[in-house]
């Protein structure tokens, strides 16, 4: 793989230097189209239902974290409650999330997925799991770690602790 970068000099693509000033349009264009063919799989599926990602990201959070309160939810979207909300009100509406008042602050509202929102959720991760599982297949398992550091390395600084903090906790 070449790895390009506009030359200072020219504009011309030319190959990539160790410099922070370097932009890898190859790897830049590779995540775009990784991401779009990940997201891809899902996306076909989820029509049927009349959802979109938005509604994909939410079941995944709800079904691997069972009980999830709107807050930290929220916190893990990153998103307003307002586009949360719209979401959230469908997937209730359609039976595959539910809400349940907390035991000890009645003002929280925990989410769980019902048979229905587990059954779609699974359907969903499996797709995208087979589509990791056939890449790491292609260049070793060994590289899973050096994959998982490298994708952790892309989420802002300021996140990461955070994000290992929810990874370590499934």
């Amino acid at each position: 793989m070449r790895v390009l970068a506009p030359s200072p000099s020219t504009g011309d693509d030319a190959p990539l230097r160790p410099s922070s000033e370097a932009v890898p349009h190859d790897l830049i264009e590779l995540l775009f189209f990784a991401y779009r063919d990940f997201v891809g799989d899902p996306d076909r599926i989820l029509a049927d239902y009349g959802f979109g990602r938005a509604h994909h990201r939410v079941l995944h959070f709800v079904q691997r974290r069972p009980g999830l309160t709107i807050a930290e939810l929220l916190d893990i979207l990153q998103i307003t409650k307002q586009s949360l909300n719209r979401v959230l009100k469908e997937l209730v509406e359609k039976g595959y999330i539910e809400q349940r008042t907390g035991r000890q602050d009645k003002r929280q509202r925990h989410l769980h997925t019902t048979a229905s929102g587990r059954e779609l959720a699974l359907r969903l991760v499996h797709l995208q799991a087979k589509r990791i599982n056939r890449a790491l297949d292609g260049i070793g398992p060994e590289a899973a770690p050096l994959v998982a550091r490298y994708l952790a390395a892309l989420i802002d600084p300021s996140e990461q602790s955070k994000v290992q903090g929810l990874l370590g906790g499934r």
